[in-house]
């Protein structure tokens, strides 16, 4: 179990996560970074690795990737990683859905990397832009319609419901204020017919029903079970100039067996001594999956659309060329510029065998 006594063997920095002296900062914890861990201080970077076998990373490329969204109007999103709480998407739709949806196998929580448009709903119409988060809870009917044709949304559909973290010490402003986050007005609409489809979807299983009439008929709503979306400008990041914090108070949303997490543009610890990257780490409990918006990270641009996952056990982080030029770059960077999402999953994800491993 936690105590708060920590033993502490051989050479290490008298503080965590600073003051290394050539050591590698590398945590094996178990909970995602809330339950017991050790730091151990490494000669060599971890994450110097050859993989082989079943359980190894991924990386994918989402420009390269082609889902039948992205050709066909009635196509859907591609599978990229899947366990029994959560699911991983991509979407590039280009054309305005000829159908409504309605997932009855969970929420989607869907980040929008590229496009704008908006989401017909049953609510009203919810638009969308560059750094949206939209949760669209499960059973809702909706029907998206892009504004452009290059587009890119990243979706995580989780089987229980996805929630805000709960405030505590940080107060109710944290992740966000929860007054600018945008919920849809009611709007009967009309168009279209003369016959709606709705395609009813529980994971991998489809089928469809159809009405006489637009099934946007809706003249008012009461209640707190609705779709809305908050963009990641208004997500307020935690930090400390001292040292740096664990990924945890980047949290944005959580479900069963998910937590997604916002690094976000901020200012860079200021005290001499301080790592300012994430330390090596490899979560006994958690496997990890990464997405890349956009920002740089020491004056070196960061992929756009880039897809990583890390299974539990495997060490991950920034490489150790990277670490040693924030060290001597220290006077030369006061901000972090990152714009990542990261999104830990309690049970191992598997990745869709017809993508066939890393790209």
């Amino acid at each position: 179990m936690e105590s708060f006594v920590q033993l502490r063997k051989g050479t290490t920095p008298r503080h965590v996560h600073r003051d290394l002296d050539g050591l590698k900062d590398d945590e094996l914890g178990r909970m995602g970074f809330v339950g017991r861990q050790a730091q151990l201080y490494r000669r060599n970077d971890p994450t110097k690795f050859r993989s082989e076998g079943q359980i190894r990373p991924s990386t994918f490329k989402g420009d390269k990737l082609t889902p039948t969204d992205h050709t066909d109007p009635r196509g859907n999103p591609l599978l990229l990683y899947f366990n029994d709480d959560v699911r991983f998407l991509l979407s590039r739709r280009a054309e305005a859905m000829p159908f409504f949806v309605r997932n009855v196998g969970g929420d989607e929580l869907i980040f929008v990397h590229r496009g704008t448009g908006e989401f017909e709903t049953e609510f009203g119409r919810l638009p969308y832009e560059p750094g949206d988060w939209v949760l669209l809870p499960k059973g809702v009917t909706y029907r998206q319609v892009p504004a452009d044709t290059e587009n890119y949304f990243f979706i995580i559909e989780a089987r229980e419901e996805f929630r805000t973290p709960p405030p505590g010490v940080f107060g109710r402003h944290w992740p966000f204020d929860p007054s600018i986050v945008h919920i849809p007005e009611p709007e009967v609409l009309t168009d279209g017919g003369p016959e709606w489809e709705i395609r009813v979807t529980n994971r991998e299983l489809q089928g469809s029903i159809f009405y006489g009439h637009n099934p946007c008929d809706v003249e008012g709503w009461k209640g707190d079970y609705f779709p809305f979306k908050v963009n990641i400008r208004d997500y307020n990041p935690i930090l400390s100039e001292g040292v740096h914090l664990p990924p945890t108070v980047s949290t944005v949303m959580t479900a069963e067996g998910v937590v997604v997490l916002n690094f976000l543009p901020r200012p860079a610890e200021s005290r001499p001594g301080a790592e300012r990257l994430p330390w090596y780490h490899r979560n006994a409990d958690y496997d990890e999956v990464a997405f890349f918006h956009g920002g740089s990270l020491l004056g070196f641009p960061m992929l756009p659309g880039l897809i990583t996952h890390s299974p539990q056990g495997l060490h991950h982080g920034p490489p150790e060329e990277l670490r040693e030029m924030s060290r001597q770059q220290f006077e030369q960077h006061a901000r972090l510029e990152w714009v990542t999402l990261s999104i830990d999953v309690r049970r191992p994800l598997t990745v869709n065998p017809e993508l066939g491993g890393a790209k």
